[in-house]
């Protein structure tokens, strides 16, 4: 029988003394939206802390979208710190949702936002703190149907035994169909199997239960998924996709946190899908097409954030902000309309080929912090292998601008072991770093109080699926130390500051992207083992995870590394976000050449193959000059 719903908060209340920031588990936020009598009850889980998962986009705007649909409600769940998850279970105490303190367990559906791969144990621990059977075959009747979806979707392989069903793309839409349906079902007194073989039939819907895995000589040694006969499983499931931003809401967090979190500002998508064609950029593949929000909608929404949520800043966000058409007349509309009230507009990161003068003056209209760049790459042959089309001009012309407009700080993006990478390429992140300072002390001066730094973050490069990388091995974690070192002693001035990413998380990462559902043993060994906050430095642990996969009869270092055949048929096939795998080879080949692909918004189809598989088109509010 399905758990009873009812309003739990006086078993939690007790152990709020004892815990680590007890605002994380408090309800009745501003903003929230009131409980509903339902009758469908789903909650939405971000399985991370209550700072990093309040200000999700993605939960942001299902919540929203569920919450407006009648007989419909939509709660919201973070997975407690480690403190509180013990005292809940010393206390036996189940996983709440935030909103009516009701047990998981008791809701129609539960949904989680798979934001990245390293939050895949913490969706266990979630599941088990809730009472909830880890895997799909092992649930009854009136269990949840557990969904999931978001960014690390794409190859779920590892984790397709938990989930009963996975939205693939944009959620908007989709989440209210699979909710309507699972209502659906149930008033009909259908079987679980049933209700599932009913989902499968949704567009953009992966029900992973109806998918045997074949291993043979066309694979790779994790096989591939293929519909079960019989059912209506698909051989390729293709994402839903949203033709127009605009007729989505434009503001979708309107919620006041109780404490401090991550992002602690308004959001604005004003954009959607990327073409820029990075050849490492999962997401660029996987949002396509582009999709603008008009600058009348964003600047109004602007406004009514603030007058709802009360934030001294908006963060004009997407894959690439400053490519929005319009970008330069939200900006410069939005200062004059915030002039003087101590409001703050900013962008996540610049492209250096689109952070021109006029786009500098207006961001620089407001409180300058600290501007960020990615030029990803040290040298241009490598920026022409991973396709990302800026020069050294560009980057030194975007660095004057931004120093003559004010700013005194800078921050680079690198990656370290993209294909084809050489200790050249290294030494060349140092130099195009030291060339940003140097410009900068030439615009404001030298010396220790003209504020003058810049930054590198290099990050370790993981190959995900849907990119022309994805049949890559990732670098060793040995050679990828190797590097780290040169990086450190190729820099000789002070002004330059370095920071670099763990190589023993990236690995972690880099085996669990590659895996197929086989590697599901690996999640489950290594949450038993204590696994789980893989993402915070304080909590990971490659030891746990080494001993797990020693367990399983894997080795990290060598799935990781693994090329895989350009002709292979590999564990994610049959799940598509509509691009061709006839382009991602093509681009393959081109990156080996070193040879560019253009951007379709600024000149002629470059053949990805989303356009015409999605019955979608690119939406540009502005012609391109």
């Amino acid at each position: 029988m399905k758990a009873k719903r009812e309003n739990l908060f006086h078993l939690l209340e007790p152990l709020l003394p004892h815990v680590e920031h007890p605002s994380r588990y408090l309800d009745h936020e501003w903003g929230a939206c009131e409980e509903q009598d339902g009758p469908f009850h789903l909650c939405m889980c971000y399985a991370d802390v209550y700072e990093v998962g309040q200000p999700n986009l993605g939960v942001s705007i299902l919540y929203n979208t569920v919450n407006a649909q009648p007989g419909m409600s939509c709660e919201r769940a973070y997975l407690p710190w480690t403190d509180m998850s013990a005292l809940m279970r010393e206390r036996g105490v189940p996983m709440l949702s935030l909103e009516g303190a009701a047990p998981l367990a008791s809701f129609d559906a539960v949904g989680f936002t798979l934001a990245h791969e390293l939050i895949w144990t913490n969706v266990l621990e979630a599941l088990d703190l809730a009472g909830i059977a880890l895997t799909s075959d092992g649930r009854d009747e009136d269990d949840p149907i557990i969904l999931a979806g978001g960014p690390s979707a794409w190859n779920c392989e590892p984790m397709a035994p938990v989930f009963d069903a996975v939205l693939l793309g944009d959620g908007e839409e989709s989440i209210v169909e699979v909710c309507a349906r699972i209502r659906d079902c149930r008033e009909k007194g259908m079987a679980r199997a049933d209700l599932l073989c009913s989902l499968a039939e949704l567009p953009g819907v992966y029900v992973p239960s109806l998918y045997d895995i074949v291993v043979d000589e066309t694979s790779t040694r994790w096989g591939y998924a293929v519909p079960r006969p019989g059912t209506p499983a698909r051989e390729v499931v293709l994402k839903s996709c949203i033709p127009d931003l605009a007729a989505t809401p434009p503001v979708a967090a309107k919620i006041v946190p109780y404490m401090g979190i991550v992002q602690d500002r308004l959001s604005l998508e004003i954009l959607r899908g990327c073409a820029r064609g990075c050849r490492f950029c999962q997401a660029g593949m996987t949002y396509r097409p582009v999709r603008e929000r008009p600058a009348d909608q964003i600047v109004q929404a602007g406004e009514e954030g603030l007058a709802a949520s009360g934030h001294d800043e908006i963060s004009l966000t997407s894959l690439s902000t400053t490519d929005h058409s319009q970008c330069a007349q939200i900006l410069n509309r939005m200062h004059a309309d915030l002039s003087g009230r101590g409001i703050r507009v900013s962008i996540p990161s610049q492209r250096l080929d689109s952070f021109g003068v006029e786009m500098a003056m207006a961001v620089g209209a407001g409180k300058k912090g600290g501007l960020t760049f990615a030029p990803e790459a040290g040298s241009q042959r490598l920026r022409d292998v991973i396709n990302k089309n800026v020069t050294e001009d560009d980057l030194e012309r975007a660095a004057r601008n931004a120093f003559e407009n004010g700013w005194r700080r800078c921050k680079l993006y690198f990656m370290m072991g993209l294909p084809t990478e050489t200790d050249e390429d290294i030494v060349g992140i140092v130099r195009a770093a030291e060339r940003v300072l140097e410009i900068g002390r030439e615009v404001v001066g030298k010396g220790p109080k003209s504020g003058v730094s810049v930054t590198i973050s290099v990050a370790v490069f993981v190959p995900k699926c849907y990119t022309a990388f994805q049949w890559a091995g990732q670098l060793a974690p040995a050679e990828v130390r190797r590097r780290q070192q040169l990086l450190l002693h190729s820099c000789n001035d002070r002004g330059v500051r370095i920071n670099y990413h763990d190589s023993s998380t990236s690995l972690v990462e880099g085996a669990i992207s590659k895996m197929g559902r086989d590697g599901f043993r690996l999640l489950l060994e290594a949450w038993r083992r204590g696994c789980r906050f893989d993402a915070w430095t304080s909590e990971f642990s490659f030891d746990r995870w080494s001993e797990a996969a020693a367990a399983c009869g894997y080795d990290l270092e060598d799935i990781a590394c693994e090329e895989f055949p350009v002709d292979a048929r590999l564990p994610w096939d049959h799940t598509s976000p509509g691009v061709s795998k006839g382009f991602l080879q093509r681009e393959w080949r081109r990156a080996a050449q070193g040879v560019t692909t253009p951007d379709c918004t600024r000149e002629s189809c470059v053949g990805c193959g989303v356009c015409p598989t999605l019955g979608v088109k690119n939406v540009i509010c502005e012609e391109r000059k």
